[in-house]
């Protein structure tokens, strides 16, 4: 590999770390660590950067391959997904925290009791990513596509409650 090709990677992986960490957050266990995760995306995208062909955007392989990557990281590891709970730490809301920054610890509290697939396609509804694009990488149709998120965010209603 040339010193450009690494170059452009490290760029890649810098302007989507948030990206990957969001979706390694919601797959990580007690025996699935956020950052063991982490690192195998991050590996899996360096193997496969090469690869890359640019028929689809370069956001849309990267969350197929860190979904796919978690997915699998969670079967070979035999691991029925559990819910992930906030650490005492992190789940302290201080004065400064704004109602939003609460609310979002509960939505997020919320899709981690999810299923895998439900918890990919409302990820990247929140990623604000079109109907199409959320296809493209869950390989399900785009009427499938609105009609899981109708009924994703009406479970999530009722969860709330």
């Amino acid at each position: 590999m040339t010193a450009n090709v690494e170059r452009e990677f490290l760029l890649v992986i810098k302007e989507y770390e948030r990206v990957i960490y969001k979706v390694c957050y919601l797959y990580a266990t007690k025996n699935a660590p956020l950052n063991d995760l982490y690192q195998e995306v991050v590996l899996n995208i360096w193997k496969a950067f090469t690869k890359f062909r640019g028929e689809s955007k370069i956001s849309t392989w990267i969350y197929r391959i860190a979904l796919n990557t978690c997915i699998t990281f969670l079967r070979k590891e035999k691991n029925v997904p559990e819910i992930v709970m906030i650490s005492a730490e992190e789940n302290r809301i201080s004065e400064e925290e704004d109602d939003l920054q609460a609310m979002l610890r509960e939505l997020y509290a919320l899709i981690n009791q999810l299923g895998q697939l439900d918890k990919s396609i409302i990820l990247l509804y929140l990623e604000e990513k079109n109907y199409e694009e959320i296809s493209e990488i869950t390989g399900l149709t785009v009427t499938n596509v609105a009609t899981k998120i109708s009924r994703i965010k009406d479970k999530l209603r009722k969860m709330r409650k």
